[in-house]
């Protein structure tokens, strides 16, 4: 991560008061960010890692039954857990990576904005970013940067969110 994704991260985090994870991301990002300081110098790292531990997050999952760190397990009523989520006051919610959680709140309608950032890393495979859905997901283009000349952000809201 070069300095300008850092700052478009750490900037992004300021409209947050909650992280959402699926299972496979939450065990990776519980792995880490606890102990970065002994794993890591990145200085992106270390500046993370104080917000990470302190903003509250919820995990989605049919098989974890409880996360440590007062983090909260959703296992069922996806739609009805995250629409009465969204409702509370306060600031956004944030989902950072987990495909299939993404995908699922994407059929669901769910998701308001979308912050893609391509790392241009050829893999030949992968998982899809966007479910194979019947119904068109109408969304907007509302901004594009390049960060760091390597990695390019493509910012969309989704139709129903307007302007």
């Amino acid at each position: 991560m070069g300095p300008e994704l850092s700052a478009y991260s750490f900037e992004l985090n300021k409209r947050v008061d909650t992280f959402l994870y699926g299972r496979v991301v939450w065990e990776m990002m519980s792995g880490y960010w606890p102990h970065v300081e002994s794993m890591s110098d990145d200085e992106h790292d270390l500046a993370f890692a104080p917000i990470w531990r302190e903003t509250p997050k919820i995990v989605f999952s049919r098989t974890l039954r409880q996360a440590d760190r007062d983090t909260r397990v959703i296992g069922e009523n996806l739609a009805e857990e995250v629409t009465a989520l969204k409702r509370l006051p306060g600031k956004d919610l944030l989902l950072s990576g987990g495909s299939n959680l993404a995908a699922t709140l994407t059929e669901l309608g769910l998701i308001d904005e979308y912050h893609i950032v391509v790392h241009p890393v050829v893999l030949g495979g992968g998982k899809q970013l966007f479910p194979t859905s019947k119904d068109r997901i109408g969304m907007r283009l509302t901004e594009t940067r390049t960060f760091d000349s390597r990695t390019v952000l493509l910012h969309y809201r989704s139709a129903e969110q307007g302007e």
